[in-house]
Order: C-alpha cells, then structure tokens, then sequence
C-alpha cells in the first residue's frame, strides 16, 4: 500500500477546531479501514484531541493537520506559529486542571517528537507516529451444526450437569 495524505488547513483557528479535527481524523480512518479496531481508532482520536488543544493553548492555533497513513501505520502532524517546543508543565503545579497531553502522548504513541516547521511560515510541527490497527482474528469456521465460533469440548460436557 502507498502512503496516503489528508491534509486539513485550519490557518490558526481556535473557535470549534478540535471537533472540525477530530472529525476530519475520524473520515479519514474510517476511509482506512481503523474501523476494525475501535480501541486503536479511539487513541488515534484523543491523540489528535490533545495535540490540538495544545496548539490552541499554547500557540495560538494550529495552521494545519496532516495526516500520513502506510503500512506502518500513522503519522499526524500538527503544525503552528509558535517555535517553542511542547514542555510538561512543572509537577508541583497541581492547582490548575489539564497539563496531562504530553503524557498521553507519551503513553499512547508510538513516538512523537517536535521540529522546526521549514515552510512558508514560522513555528514548529508537533508529530505522533501510531502503529496500524490490529488485524482482527479470522472467524471461526462453520461447525458441523452450521453454528460458527467455539463448540463443546469432547471431553468434557458443554454445560453444568445435573444430579
């Protein structure tokens, strides 16, 4: 399979973006077959969730999502004007909620990182890479009875047993 490439431009807009995001990330999944895994589907989304907010926080908005799909699996770019790169926030600083992306990141990713943007504009492009959904187990073959998936034992009976 080649690689595939979805590109959103959203130009620094912070107004509804996450949502216009998480919703262009999700066609193009299910365009992609990650239907099939809807664990890895939904960590995929939550991912770009959190790279995106942070784009808003931090950086006033993102210019542009792209997505890189191929056989080994998916890279997300998200692109801003800000040249700082993504840091934890200091672990004393309990008193005010969030601050939690980058260890999602951490947890969920394969790997992520930050460079220089490099193109017409300044600022960096915060990436992720996630591996391919699983392949689903095949299912079962028919049995003799027509019914599909596990059937009794031989050796021992296929429900309780009475007195």
């Amino acid at each position: 399979m080649a690689e595939q490439t979805r590109r959103l431009v959203l130009g620094g807009a912070t107004t509804g973006v996450v949502t216009r995001c998480r919703d262009f990330t999700r066609q193009a999944l299910t365009d992609w077959q990650w239907r099939r895994d809807p664990e890895a589907m939904e960590d995929v989304l939550l991912l770009v969730s959190e790279v995106v907010t942070n784009a808003c926080l931090h950086a006033g908005g993102p210019r542009e999502l792209v997505l890189r799909h191929g056989p080994g699996g998916l890279r997300v770019e998200v692109s801003d004007d800000s040249p700082d790169p993504p840091r934890r926030r200091p672990a004393g600083d309990r008193s005010r909620p969030g601050g939690h992306g980058l260890i999602v990141l951490a947890r969920l990713a394969r790997s992520w990182g930050a460079e220089p943007s490099g193109g017409a504009f300044p600022g960096k492009t915060v990436w992720l890479e996630v591996p391919p959904p699983a392949v689903p187990a095949q299912p079962s073959p028919p049995a003799p009875d027509g019914t599909r998936g596990p059937q009794p034992s031989q050796d021992r009976p296929a429900g309780p047993q009475r007195p």
